[in-house]
Order: C-alpha cells, then sequence, then structure tokens
C-alpha cells in the first residue's frame, strides 16, 4: 500500500502548450511504507499508468532525480496552485523547500542536455516534406526544445521555476517554422542559450541542499513506519 504525497497536472497542459492532440499528463511521489523498504523484496520505485496517463515516484527516487535537475520532475513543486490534484502536509512541505534542490551545473547540464535531446530529434526532418503526424511530431519536438531553454535560462538567472508559458503562441509558431523545414533556428536558440549559460551570473548554489531534502526525507520514513508488534 502507497499514499500519495503529493500529485498534480504537469506537461503541456500546465505550460498552456496542450493542443487536441495532447495527453493530460500527471506526475506525483508516493511514500512506500517504511517497513517495506527494510525488507528483502523492495517495492517498486515507480509506477506508470495510463487513462489516467500518471507517473508516481516514490519518494526517495524522486529526490534524487530533483537533485539530479531533472526538469519533468522538478516541475511538481512549482506547479500553480489550480493544477494540484493531491497536495498532503508532506506534499506541502516538499513545496516549501523546493529552493533546495536545483544547484547551478545540475540546472544547466538538465536543461541545456534535454534540449539537445530533443534538438537531435529533429536533425532529420526539417525539410518539411514529411507527413502530416511526423511534422506535428516535429513542431511538438521543437516547441519543447525552446520552452526547456527558456524554463532552464530563467531558472538559472533568478532561482525560481515558471511554469506557465508567457506566450504559448510564440512557442507553437516556432515548432511549425521548425517544422515546416526551419531547423536553423532551433539550432541558432540552442548556440544563444548556451552563451547565455555562460554569461549569467546565477543565484543558485553550487551544491544542492542535501541536508533539507533528507530531513524531509527521514520525516517522511518516520511517519510511515510501524513498529513491530511485540
Amino acid at each position: 500500500m502507497t499514499e500519495i504525497l503529493l500529485a498534480g497536472i504537469v506537461g503541456s497542459t500546465a505550460y498552456g502548450l496542450a493542443t487536441p492532440h495532447s495527453d493530460v499528463d500527471r506526475l506525483g511521489l508516493f511514500a512506500a511504507p517504511t517497513n517495506a523498504l527494510l525488507g528483502l523484496r523492495v517495492p517498486r520505485e515507480s509506477i506508470v499508468s495510463t487513462d489516467p496517463d500518471r507517473t508516481l515516484h516514490e519518494a526517495r527516487k524522486w529526490c534524487n532525480l530533483a537533485l539530479g535537475g531533472n526538469p519533468t520532475v522538478m516541475e511538481l513543486v512549482w506547479l500553480p496552485d489550480d493544477l494540484y490534484e493531491t497536495r498532503t502536509p508532506f506534499g506541502d512541505e516538499l513545496i516549501g523547500i523546493r529552493s533546495a534542490f536545483p544547484s547551478a551545473k545540475r540546472v544547466r547540464d538538465a536543461y541545456l542536455g534535454y534540449a539537445t535531446q530533443q534538438f537531435r530529434k529533429l536533425e532529420n526532418r526539417g525539410d518539411g516534406s514529411f507527413s502530416a503526424d511526423t511534422r506535428r511530431r516535429t513542431a511538438k519536438h521543437a516547441r519543447h526544445l525552446a520552452r526547456l531553454l527558456h524554463q532552464g535560462r530563467e531558472l538559472y538567472a533568478t532561482g525560481g521555476l515558471r511554469i506557465r508559458l508567457d506566450d504559448p503562441g510564440w512557442y507553437h509558431r516556432f515548432g511549425d517554422r521548425v517544422a515546416a523545414g526551419d531547423v536553423e533556428s532551433a539550432r541558432r536558440l540552442l548556440a544563444e542559450t548556451e552563451a547565455d549559460f555562460d554569461r549569467l551570473r546565477t543565484p543558485l548554489p553550487d551544491r544542492p541542499d542535501e541536508d533539507t531534502v533528507e530531513a524531509w526525507l527521514q520525516g517522511v520514513r518516520a511517519a510511515y513506519y510501524t513498529p513491530a508488534a511485540e
């Protein structure tokens, strides 16, 4: 048995980029019973389901992914209030310590790394001659490349992660332009943002605040431990 501590709607719906073809993505974290973590068989670290599309990570795994700068995972603690579907006291505590997770190098590496992965998916699709379905996927990759770069740069520059985008239409126009053959726009944006990371002064620390995260996780473990009956 698991208990969800925090869960909400993430992805395109959260960014304001959803199209009629977009799924509604949900992300959350749960606490496995502490006793189960002490036995021979460790419970699953992630639970992935469809209908609805939902990914749940066990608290320790979620913390480790967030400490590594994983952009998708970190969204969960920066969502607008109306996108949360489950909030518990431990979930609220986690939101309260969200600034303990990002660190300068890990944010830079993670956001540029994920954006580069999106760019690699674009490189061989840029002449606009493929099917409508492939063009739609290409536009999606381009939108998310731009979104990752802009959100990552803002997080690096300010220490805060803004989920809802100011001008979703710009990202759609950018995606359509790239899908029609202008892959160079994506290449330039990637190069310009990498240069921005090099020149910006960041308030993010060199290392995440693991002590604060550890204290939160230990609190979860204590709350979900059931002493053996004598």
